[in-house]
């Protein structure tokens, strides 16, 4: 019984990882399943082939007025270290 036991936690080490099991692609899942890009419908398909885009399902961006804005819209990946030093408030 113990060896049974050791033999299949060998087994289980073995195993594909569970996470690739867990990804749903069109060569595991049924003939008709069709994935696509993980992106909305803008519209819906007419009975004579074609599309209407619907104004209310595309995205609307509100971008506020930036023009004397002092930051730039960069930001490093990398930030260097800035050093500091500490101010101390002397009492009035």
């Amino acid at each position: 019984m113990p060896l049974g036991l050791i033999l299949g936690i060998g087994r289980a080490m073995r195993r594909k990882r569970t996470s690739s099991l867990d990804i749903l692609s069109s060569k595991r899942a049924p003939r008709d399943y069709y994935k696509g890009k993980n992106c909305k419908p803008t519209g819906f398909h007419t009975n004579k082939g074609g599309y209407v885009v619907q104004q209310e399902k595309l995205p609307n961006y509100v971008v506020p007025d930036l023009t004397d804005f002092k930051l730039k819209p960069y930001v490093s990946q990398c930030p260097r270290e800035v050093k500091t030093t500490e101010v101390s408030e002397t009492p009035k």
